[in-house]
Parts: structure tokens; C-alpha cells; sequence
């Protein structure tokens, strides 16, 4: 244990000591797999696909804010739909804007949940999101989560069903672009993520605020355990086919990564709680005080030994 929490030391001292870098490189990499992601499920305009592209594209996100990343994703599957079919990127179009419009009220610094979302949707593991935007965020993330599973199954609905659109006549294009609105809307199992996702994190929120013991450590399996109930009751009342054995799998998974990020970012000592109270002229206060569990990381000291005279003269 004593070694985790020296090498935590050093990653704290590494990352303060390196930050603005650190950023940069962060910013870099989010934007370079993200669209690198856009271009392999999408990939319908040739431009964008591009190497030289992609990589202008991320050093610029790099260096410009980390919201920029998102109108950066956003403008790049916009451009592939329009090769593929202008009914399409329409519709993304104005999924974005309403993302913009709701994202900027609410939650305009969850830059991550929106981006990190559709990656983990990709990887197996979306169940990620609720849980860990409970512990670090508040619920108004709800709204940057929802939108990044809008997002992956938006990438998932145009990418499997390509071959369908491209229409000539006026007439087979707004049939085309009620279907679209009818296969998106109409997505049962994208419905039943969101709501489960948003009553997972509002959960997680309220209990990780609670003032007991281990609060974070039982937010991540209260989370955990509504996200599997509230899937399994939304697969039930809907009949959407989700496979519980994965939903269980990657929950399970994702409750184990949370306990990495609890390590990082709220490892108390509890057995070294101490309640203080005291007062002033208006109000009478009583304070829970939880110390961090910390350890100094070893400083490496060198040591020069110098010889004397007589064994230099020797």
C-alpha cells in the first residue's frame, strides 16, 4: 500500500511539475482518437480522412480550449454524413445544435463526458460515464452523458445502415428523412441507456455528498447496482434485447475502474476522523474533518565521496 501512495505522490508531483505540456499532449490525444474514431465508423468523405487532416485538426484542439475538441467532432461527422447522404447531415445538424444549446447551459465544462462517452460506448464499457461524472461532476452532467450516447448511437445507426440512404426525388427524401428521425427517435435501447445513465449518476451524486465513512466507495456500488436494476427494468418494459450478461459485465468493470479514480481523487484515512465544533455571534458549527491518506514520496539524495591527499597521491 505504502508503494501506491508513493507512486501517487509522483504522479501528483509529476503532473503539477508539467501540467501546461500535459495539457496539451491530453488535448492532443483526446482529439486524435476522436476523430480517428468518427473517420473508422463513418469515413464517407475522402478529405477528412486524410492523415494530414486529422492531424492538423488535433494539434489544433491541442492548442486551442478543450471545447473546441467537441465543434471540431461535431463538424466532422456533419462533413462525412453530407457525402453520404444531405438528409443525414441535416439530421446531425440539429441534434448538434440542440447539444450546443443545452451543453453550453448546463454543463459547459463536461468537455470529457461528451467526447469519452461514445469511445467507451465503442469499447464495451459506456457504464463508465454515469459512474464516474457522479463522483466528479454534479448532476447537470446528466445532460453532456445523454448527449454523448445520442452520439454513439448516432454513429452506430448511420454506420450500419449506410447502404439505405441516397436519394434522388424530393419526394424520397423526406420519406428518407422521416425514416431517419423514426429510426433514431425510435431507438428503444438508446432511451432506456439514457434514463438509466442519468438516474445512476444523480445516485452516485447524492450518495458520494453524504457525510459518512467510504462514501465514494458505496456510491460506486449503489451506482452500480441501480445501473444494472434500472437497465434490466427498462429492458423488460420495452423489450429491447440488451444483453444483461454484458450490461453486468461491463458494470462490474466499470465499478472497478471507479476505485482507481478513488485512489487518485479522494483517498481519506477514516480512522483519523476528528469532529470539531465551535461557534460565533450567528451560528453554532459542527465539522467533520477526514484527513487524505498520504505519504512523502522518498527524495533520492546522492552522495559524493571525495578522496583524500594521500590516496589521490597514491
Amino acid at each position: 500500500m505504502t508503494s501506491l501512495l508513493e507512486f501517487k505522490q509522483y504522479v501528483k508531483r509529476f503532473y503539477i511539475k508539467y501540467e501546461t505540456y500535459l495539457t496539451y499532449v491530453w488535448k492532443f490525444l483526446l482529439a486524435l482518437v476522436s476523430i480517428l474514431l468518427i473517420n473508422s465508423k463513418l469515413g464517407y468523405m475522402d478529405a477528412l480522412t486524410n492523415i494530414a487532416i486529422v492531424m492538423m485538426a488535433s494539434l489544433l484542439c491541442a492548442i486551442l480550449p478543450p471545447n473546441f475538441i467537441v465543434f471540431i467532432a461535431a463538424a466532422f461527422i456533419a462533413g462525412h454524413l453530407y457525402s453520404l447522404a444531405i438528409e443525414c447531415a441535416l439530421i446531425a445538424v440539429i441534434v448538434f445544435l440542440l447539444m450546443f444549446l443545452l451543453y453550453f447551459r448546463f454543463s459547459p465544462k463536461d468537455t470529457l463526458a461528451v467526447l469519452l462517452a461514445p469511445l467507451f460506448y465503442f469499447m464495451g464499457v459506456p457504464y463508465v460515464m454515469p459512474l464516474a461524472m457522479g463522483l466528479l461532476g454534479n448532476p447537470t452532467s446528466v445532460v453532456s452523458v445523454s448527449f454523448g450516447i445520442v452520439i454513439s448511437y448516432m454513429l452506430s445507426y448511420f454506420s450500419s445502415n449506410a447502404a439505405n440512404f441516397g436519394s434522388d426525388g424530393v419526394e424520397e427524401a423526406a420519406n428518407e428523412f422521416s425514416n431517419i428521425i423514426g429510426g433514431m427517435l425510435g431507438n428503444k435501447a438508446m432511451l432506456v441507456m439514457i434514463v438509466s445513465f442519468a438516474i445512476a449518476l444523480v445516485v452516485v451524486y447524492i450518495i458520494r455528498r453524504l457525510s459518512v465513512d467510504h462514501s465514494w466507495k458505496i456510491a460506486i456500488a449503489a451506482g452500480s447496482i441501480t445501473l444494472i436494476v434500472a437497465i434490466l427494468i427498462g429492458d423488460m418494459m420495452s423489450e429491447t434485447q440488451i444483453s444483461i450478461g454484458g450490461v453486468i459485465i461491463g458494470t462490474v468493470v466499470s465499478a472497478l475502474l471507479m476505485l482507481v479514480l478513488e485512489f487518485f481523487a479522494f483517498n481519506l484515512d477514516y480512522s483519523r476522523t476528528e469532529k470539531v465544533q465551535f461557534e460565533d455571534d450567528d451560528y453554532y458549527y459542527y465539522v467533520k474533518a477526514v484527513p487524505k491518506v498520504t505519504v512523502a514520496a522518498p527524495e533520492r539524495r546522492v552522495k559524493k565521496i571525495n578522496r583524500t591527499r594521500e590516496q589521490r597521491r597514491s
